[in-house]
C-alpha cells in the first residue's frame, strides 16, 4: 500500500522559513518523482517543485524564483521542501505527490498525501 505522509506545516510570521517532509513508503524514490503542490483558499492547486526519480534533477513553478527548495534523502525515502523568505500570500495546504513522470501538473499524479497546513501571518 503506497503511503505519503507529510509533516512540518504550521504558523509562521512573513520572512520566516519551514522545511517540510514527504516520507514515502510502499515505492521507492528511485523509480518515482515526488512532487510538492499549494493549495491556497479559492485559488486552483499549484506546482511548487518535483524531483526526478532517476537523476533527482528538480523542477520549480515559475511563482517560486527561487525561495524554495527541494531535496530528497533516498536511504529514508523522505523528500523535502524548503519552504524561505515566506511571504504573507502564500497561505494554504502544501500536499506530495508521487508519479512516474516529473511534472508540476497535478492532474498526472496517481498517489497523495493528506497535506500540512502553511499560514504566514504577522
Amino acid at each position: 500500500q503506497v503511503q505519503l505522509a507529510e509533516s512540518g506545516g504550521g504558523l509562521v510570521q512573513p520572512g520566516e522559513s519551514l522545511i517540510l517532509s514527504c516520507t514515502v513508503s510502499g515505492l521507492s524514490l528511485d523509480r518515482y518523482a515526488i512532487a510538492w503542490f499549494r493549495q491556497a483558499p479559492g485559488k486552483d492547486r499549484e506546482g511548487v517543485a518535483v524531483i526526478s526519480a532517476s537523476d533527482g534533477k528538480k523542477y520549480y513553478g515559475d511563482f517560486v524564483m527561487g525561495r524554495f527548495t527541494i531535496s530528497r534523502d533516498t536511504a529514508k525515502n523522505t523528500v523535502y521542501l524548503h519552504l524561505n523568505t515566506l511571504e504573507p500570500e502564500v497561505p494554504g495546504v502544501y500536499c506530495c505527490a508521487a508519479d512516474l513522470v516529473a511534472t508540476l501538473f497535478f492532474t498526472a499524479y496517481e498517489y497523495w498525501g493528506q497535506g500540512p497546513q502553511v499560514t504566514v501571518s504577522s
